[in-house]
């Protein structure tokens, strides 16, 4: 599969190895696994000089061999005596740095935690006695985003301070989805792009699956997904454990909860019998897992809190996989697959809202966009986008079949708002798989 997207990082990183040529740089680039974070590096500096370290766990002597030959073969110099600590790796990096400019990727960086914790202190010591000197475009890289994030923004941590630049990847958007469906398989349906959203999440390894199968209609998607042997079926398990540790079973539960309907704190706590206030928080702060959602227009401080699963992928994964993981023992795929059958359309239809609320923020017309509900989920209004500057407001229903759309239920339901857009232009829109 070609390289799609990514033209923002890309430039940024270019940006960044330019300024290594005059003193050195260190980015660290997070972002959930299998979003693509090695294919963009290496994409990047595929035409300059770059070493690639990946940080296995095993013994740091092992390590330091592999680094090694790495630093032989690409920078075309002799080394002479043993490596056997990264600490004298970096240091020599260092040293040739101030002499010659090169791009160094490190992937799995928080795996030196296992490997040798004090790596960090020694990387700091080494960085802050030859940064103004050397010439070095230094990219850390890593899946485990807790881990990441606590050893760049953690001020306790020796690396706190230390990187000049910081790069989250994201998944792919709707439209860079839509883009390489079209390239694969032009006569797509919306049912198929829908579905191609909903199981990717614009993740970039799951798209790519799903493309070297050609995998591209809702049928087939869904049929490599439930399969036996699929990779899909430990994936959530593959992602989130070394996330999470020991406790991995609380939080699972609370995402499966989420993911099939319990998406408030008190049905979460009805279920599981424990307080879960620490739990969600870390999901959110923490992971990145979940976000909260307000209605449109409620105040930061309101208690009107839902919660969602961020991720599409793993909002499947937990809504199908985990929560029928019985049948996946007992090997019977094809009883999860009849559930999929029964309940796909009621799941897809929140997706589809999801769609077109990220469709609608890629238009960048409205400053404000957002779901609407009251207490006990009355007077539900799919989409509300608002654009202050031109005093415009749209009022949208979301449906899978455009003949369930019901634009005047839509405007009864809006009346009690129309109020607070004394001025505006008022207009109601019903969105469903012919639009997407």
């Amino acid at each position: 599969m070609k390289f799609y997207n990514r033209e923002s990082e890309l430039a940024q990183l270019k940006q960044i190895e330019d300024l290594s040529h005059q003193s050195a740089q260190m980015t660290f680039v997070i972002g959930r696994r299998r979003i693509g974070k090695t294919s963009l590096l290496l994409e990047a500096h595929k035409n300059s000089p770059c070493l690639y370290f990946f940080i296995a766990k095993k013994n740091e002597a092992l390590l330091c061999q592999e680094f090694a030959e790495e630093i032989k073969q690409k920078l075309q110099i002799p080394l002479f005596g043993e490596l056997k600590t990264f600490k004298v790796v970096f240091g020599l990096l260092l040293e040739i740095a101030k002499t010659r400019q090169f791009t160094v990727i490190i992937d799995e960086f928080q795996e030196f935690n296992t490997v040798n914790a004090a790596t960090y202190s020694d990387m700091q010591n080494l960085w802050d006695a030859s940064k103004r000197d050397a010439k070095i475009n230094l990219l850390l890289c890593g899946s485990v985003y807790s881990m990441m994030t606590r050893i760049f923004e953690n001020a306790k941590e020796p690396l706190f301070g230390r990187a000049t630049h910081k790069i989250h990847l994201k998944s792919f958007d709707v439209s860079t989805l839509k883009e390489i469906l079209t390239d694969y398989h032009p006569q797509h349906s919306g049912e198929d792009l829908l579905a191609f959203y909903l199981i990717t999440g614009g993740v970039a390894k799951y798209v790519e699956l799903l493309i070297s199968q050609k995998a591209f209609t809702k049928t087939a998607m869904l049929a490599q997904v439930l399969r036996e042997n699929s990779l899909f079926l430990e994936e959530g398990k593959n992602v989130l454990i070394e996330e999470f540790g020991k406790e991995y079973g609380n939080y699972f539960s609370i995402l499966s909860l989420i993911a099939t309907g319990k998406t408030s704190r008190v049905e979460i706590e009805s279920v599981m019998e424990i307080q879960t206030g620490g739990f969600l928080e870390r999901l959110e702060s923490n992971y990145g897992l979940i976000q909260k959602v307000r209605p449109i227009f409620a105040k930061p401080t309101s208690r009107t809190i839902k919660y969602a699963v961020a991720d599409n992928f793993l909002s499947f994964w937990f809504r199908f996989i985990y929560k029928y993981r019985s049948a996946i023992e007992a090997g019977n795929i094809e009883y999860i697959a009849q559930i999929v059958d029964r309940d796909y359309d009621t799941y897809s239809g929140k997706i589809l809202e999801k769609y077109f609320i990220e469709k609608l923020k890629r238009e960048k017309k409205y400053n404000l966009i957002g779901t609407y509900w009251e207490r006990n989920n009355e007077n539900e209004i799919d989409i509300i986008a608002v654009n202050e500057i031109e005093k415009k407001v749209v009022f949208c229903e979301v449906k899978r079949k455009a003949n369930n759309i019901d634009l005047g239920k839509l405007k009864a339901k809006s009346a009690k708002l129309l109020p607070d857009f004394q001025g505006y232009q008022v207009s109601y829109q019903g969105y469903s798989l012919d639009d997407i």
